[in-house]
């Protein structure tokens, strides 16, 4: 039964390597790469940066993303802190209300 599984497992898998090659083919002759870009025109400010930065180079783009977004993430936990304490949510001596 291990064997047959074992098979099945690779069959998947083969159909699955081969998969794009089909499909690739399909639409018959030479194959273009496809280019996705972000549309500018209707954008100013730091969105039509952003959208051009994207444009130009994904790398750029990727590792400005990866810090931007816990920076910001962190810029809201601070100030959904400053918030809770300004209403008198305490969360730092927090006494059990079930016990």
């Amino acid at each position: 039964m291990k064997k047959l599984w074992a098979r099945i497992v690779a069959f998947a898998i083969g159909i699955g390597l081969l998969a794009p090659g089909f499909v690739l083919a399909a639409g018959g002759g030479s194959v273009e790469k496809m280019v996705i870009v972000a549309g500018t025109r209707n954008l100013s400010g730091i969105m039509a940066w952003w959208a051009n930065l994207y444009n130009e180079s994904h790398v750029e783009f990727t590792i400005l993303t990866v810090i931007v977004i816990p920076v910001v993430g962190l810029c809201f936990g601070l100030l959904a802190d400053v918030v809770m304490k300004w209403i008198g949510l305490d969360l730092k001596n927090r006494e059990l209300a079930e016990h």
